[in-house]
Parts: C-alpha cells; sequence; structure tokens
C-alpha cells in the first residue's frame, strides 16, 4: 500500500484518488473547489463512468495542504496549468526523500513554472488523455474513457523509480506506462487537445458534435493541421501520418465529453488557452510556421477571459 496526495481534486483528479483509494491506497486529496471538497468530507467520493461506479471515503480532504508532513510516496500534481506554479510551492515542504512528485497538466509549457521548486531528482512528468472527466455536481465526479496514462522522468530520476509508481497506477485500474521520451505522447494528445479545447469554448459543442457540425470542424480541423505541421518542424517523433485520422479516432471514443476548457467556460473560469491553442502558436512562431487559425482562437477565448469576474 503507497501513501499517495493528490493535489488538484478536480475532475480528473478526482478519478485518480477514487480508484487509487478503491485499490486499497491511503489517498489525500486537496482542492481549490471548497464546494467539492465539502461534500466528499461529508459523504465520500462518488466516481463513474468507464471505470464503473464508486463512492470511498478518502484519508483526508482540504483546501490546504496544512497539517500533511513530508512522508507521501506519491504526490500527483493534477491542477489547472495556471495553478501549477503554486502547487509547486505548496507542495515542495510535503516531498520527502523517498517521495516521487507526478505533475500532469495539459498542453506544453507547465513543467517550466513547476520544475524550478521541486527536487528534479524526484520529478515525473505525466501525460493523461481519453478521459473526457467532469464533475457532474460536488462529490460526484463522471468520466467518459480512461485511454491512456504515461510518465517519463523529467530529469535524472531514474527509469526504475517512474517504473515503481507506475505499478500504483495500474494496480488501481489504469492503462499506466513509463517511457524515457515524452515528446511523442505529448504531442499526440496535443494535436487533440487543440481541436477541440479553444473552439470548443467558442462555439459550446461537445466533441462529437464539433466533429458533426461542418462550420465546427472546419475550425478544428484547421487547428489539428496547424498543430501537427509544428509538430514536424520541432522534429517530434509523432507516429502519425494522418493527423486527421487520429483525431477522429481518438475523439470517436468519448463524443458525448466536453472539453475541459468549455466546462471552465460553463462555470464562468479561465481555461488552459496559454498552453493549449496558445503554445501551437508560440512554438509555431519560432520555428517559422504560421498558425492563423489557432492564433485568432486564442484572441477570441482571451477577449471572453477579460470578460470574467475575478475569482
Amino acid at each position: 500500500m503507497a501513501k499517495i496526495l493528490i493535489m488538484g481534486l478536480g475532475a480528473l483528479g478526482s478519478i485518480y484518488a477514487a480508484l487509487m483509494k478503491s485499490a486499497g491506497h491511503e489517498v489525500h486529496g486537496v482542492g481549490l473547489a471548497a464546494d467539492h471538497i465539502d461534500a466528499i468530507a461529508v459523504q465520500g467520493l462518488r466516481v463513474n463512468g468507464a471505470s464503473g461506479d464508486r463512492t470511498v471515503q478518502l484519508d483526508s480532504v482540504s483546501t490546504t495542504t496544512d497539517g500533511h508532513a513530508d512522508d507521501f510516496d506519491l504526490i500527483v500534481i493534477a491542477t489547472k496549468a495556471y495553478d501549477v506554479e503554486q502547487a509547486a510551492l505548496d507542495t515542495a515542504p510535503l516531498v520527502g526523500p523517498n517521495t516521487i512528485v507526478q505533475s500532469i497538466q495539459n498542453g506544453v509549457g507547465s513543467m517550466d513554472l513547476l520544475a524550478p521548486h521541486l527536487p528534479q531528482s524526484q520529478l515525473c512528468l505525466g501525460v493523461v488523455g481519453g478521459f473526457g472527466a467532469s464533475v457532474a455536481e460536488p462529490g460526484h465526479a463522471h468520466h467518459n474513457g480512461m485511454a491512456l496514462v504515461r510518465f517519463s522522468p523529467y530529469s535524472d530520476l531514474p527509469i526504475s523509480e517512474v517504473d515503481k509508481v507506475v505499478e500504483i497506477w495500474r494496480s488501481a485500474g489504469f492503462d499506466a506506462t513509463s517511457l524515457r521520451d515524452p515528446s511523442r505522447v505529448i504531442w499526440e494528445k496535443l494535436i487533440m487537445n487543440v481541436a477541440f479545447s479553444g473552439p470548443g469554448v467558442l462555439n459550446k459543442l461537445t466533441i462529437g458534435e464539433m466533429m458533426t457540425n461542418e462550420n465546427a470542424w472546419q475550425v478544428s480541423r484547421a487547428c489539428l493541421l496547424e498543430a501537427f505541421a509544428v509538430a514536424q518542424a520541432l522534429e517530434v517523433p509523432i507516429q502519425i501520418t494522418d493527423p486527421v485520422h487520429h483525431v477522429r479516432t481518438l475523439a470517436g471514443n468519448i463524443p458525448d465529453a466536453k472539453p475541459s476548457m468549455l466546462l471552465d467556460a460553463l462555470r464562468g473560469s479561465r481555461g488552459e488557452i496559454d498552453v493549449i491553442n496558445g503554445s501551437i502558436v508560440r512554438l509555431g512562431a519560432d520555428v517559422g510556421v504560421h498558425t492563423p487559425v489557432n492564433s485568432t482562437v486564442v484572441n477570441l477565448v482571451k477577449a471572453w477571459e477579460t470578460t470574467l469576474q475575478p475569482n
């Protein structure tokens, strides 16, 4: 049995926590959404969907890391990209000499914010995909799938240590694997994310609806093709010959899911546009690839985000 902290008890973090607890591990959760945390404390954490339907009592839930010691075997940072640096600062005092820290965020760029605050010899980069996760109501998370969980050492963490925590994930029913180089998986997921994340905020459609709506699909298709062109210019070792087929195949597994950025928008919250569609614009400029559709999507989403009231 491992002692685990899930830092970021949102939709995906809740799924990680519930399945790990159900597998017999000691699991603690920290999240920012007080209503979700309060509901879990009172009635337990319910997760249903592709993994079944379960309600578990976590060993502790809180909105802060106060009171925790540095004796965790595994810390999973599952916050939004814009919260990752603060999460790293809050987590740093809890990292003991034998703790492995796994960071799982969308897009590209979060690790640059997180890594300076944590021991890089204990840091692991994570990529997950195909979950279609959401918080249905406080205390209850739902997911449409659970296709992959991949981890790689960020710096000089031995691959054998990555393999040890991969076994924790496997024990909880996840399709987890270790990789020495995560770039291929990161980009194969990012190419799908750019198709639905920013565009989804603008059109308010599910993934399946974006694929069947001709007007919406033209935007999504253009976004993913720009991302594929950037990946090729960067010489990322992706194993994709037809990016449109790749995205439609993966997305076809979760047609009823709403992109996480759309769920953020429906709650009146900002999303992760900078590390998803924004990363294509930024990296495209670096390698001389024009990304006009992603740029337009980013500008429109950011224009909408300026209307939000501060949290």
